[in-house]
């Protein structure tokens, strides 16, 4: 990759993959994965997502922050892990920032929708399939970056 930026080294290696499986931990500690519609990278190594405050998903987040991203595009070989700590935020300011058209489909009251919640995952740990090498690589920055 061209790019020693750990935040735009990974919006490299996810581009164009539109959806990530987001895998969280339940309050009885099994696992619990779902799609996600994922908007990449911010400069800041966060990535963000729109949910329905009343899910599953946002439940075991409130059990425990720890979360997994699961990105892929099995014709272009790509294949990447993300694994951080997830907050859950009420912020409309940046919610009208990332609003996307598309997400009425899953959130008809849009922005106003009172059951609207951001989810922001702060990068913790990256890693991608690199196909020359046969294995998962890491993404190098976001191990020491602060998780808040």
């Amino acid at each position: 990759m061209a790019t020693n930026d750990p935040a735009a080294h990974l919006n490299e290696v996810i581009a164009g993959i539109g959806f990530a499986m987001l895998t969280t931990v339940r309050p009885d500690g099994s696992l619990h994965s779902c799609p996600m519609a994922s908007a990449g990278v911010d400069p800041d190594g966060v990535i963000w997502f729109f949910a329905a405050n009343n899910t599953e998903k946002v439940e075991a987040i409130r059990t425990s922050q720890r979360v997994n991203l699961a990105y892929v595009d099995h014709p272009a070989k790509r294949y990447v892990s993300v694994s951080g700590y997830c907050e859950l935020l009420r912020e409309p300011v940046k919610a009208k920032q990332l609003w996307n058209p598309e997400y009425k489909t899953w959130f008809p009251g849009g922005l106003e929708d009172p059951n609207l919640i951001l989810l922001k995952v702060n990068v913790q740990q990256a890693e991608y399939w690199d196909a020359t090498q046969g294995r998962m690589l890491a993404l190098v920055g976001f191990a020491n970056a602060a998780i808040g």
